[in-house]
């Protein structure tokens, strides 16, 4: 077992481990951590806890200190410097006519990289875009080519619900989609009514899958024969919500029975 604190370095982004050392961390507070990407500043979102080696990537690296006001300052400095940071990249877009579209910036806390984040049809020949803008900036550039699953996360907006987007509010990963998903909560196909503005599937399609696919497993399929107070019949619809199923009965009149009231008959 080892002791970590689990920090975040954006609002929904995924929570990496570190190890506290002797620091007393409880939570919501802010530290300066070493990252693979050099000196970063995050949010502790997870008190210091005991985890198991096999829910960990070792070696954990440490948390150097908590973070001070000063620290802070250099947060909303590396923001301020970031806005500019894209107007100028924007420009040399424009200069060096790429068929791309920058969707957000990021400076290390360090101030030793920064890094653009765009997104584009195929792949986009900007070497001599990160010549120009290391000339401009004198320090490491990074561009990074992302979906548009992460361009939503990062932009945040209003999905089809009224509400805003999960992925940019507590999501810390994407979960696959699959339009079976859909099937089995008896969704319409139409891909307006199961997409979010990403134009991919909703991610919220996940979120009640296992109650469905536990339901069904319990439940008699679509054009299996059951029992029923009212005689026998075929089973041509169900609803999982409501536990309901619709019947068609040898008369060929179509009734609604609770699944307790149903039982399936054997065939031959």
């Amino acid at each position: 077992m080892y002791w970590v604190v689990g920090v975040r370095f954006k609002k929904a982004g995924k929570i990496y481990y570190f190890d506290p050392l002797e620091f007393h961390i409880t939570g919501s507070e802010h530290v300066i951590v070493e990252t693979a990407r050099g000196i970063e500043f995050g949010e502790v979102v997870v008190g210091r806890k005991e985890v198991s080696e096999q829910d960990l990537v070792l070696p954990l690296k440490p948390v150097l200190r908590i973070a001070t006001e000063e620290d802070k300052t250099i947060v909303n400095e590396n923001q301020e410097k970031a806005i500019e940071a894209l107007r100028l990249c924007q420009e040399q877009v424009v200069n060096h006519k790429l068929d791309m579209k920058l969707v957000d910036v990021e400076l290390t806390f360090d101030r030793n990289k920064i890094i653009f984040y765009f997104t584009a049809d195929g792949r986009v020949d900007f070497r001599e875009l990160v010549k120009d803008l290391a000339a401009v900036f004198r320090t490491r550039i990074e561009l990074r080519q992302i979906g548009v699953r992460d361009e939503a996360k990062m932009l945040g907006g209003i999905g089809p619900c009224g509400r805003p987007l999960c992925c940019s509010t507590f999501l810390g990963e994407f979960d696959p989609v699959s339009i079976r998903m859909a099937k089995d909560q008896n969704l319409s196909l139409n891909p307006a009514k199961i997409s979010g503005i990403c134009g991919r599937l909703m991610c919220c399609l996940k979120y009640e899958t296992d109650s469905y696919e536990e339901s069904k497993d319990k439940l008699p399929d679509i054009g299996s024969i059951v029992q029923t107070p009212k005689g026998i019949g075929k089973v041509i619809g169900i609803n999982i919500l409501d536990k309901i199923a619709q019947v068609e009965l040898d008369d060929l009149k179509v009734i609604e029975v609770p699944f307790t009231q149903i039982k399936e008959v054997e065939i031959g």
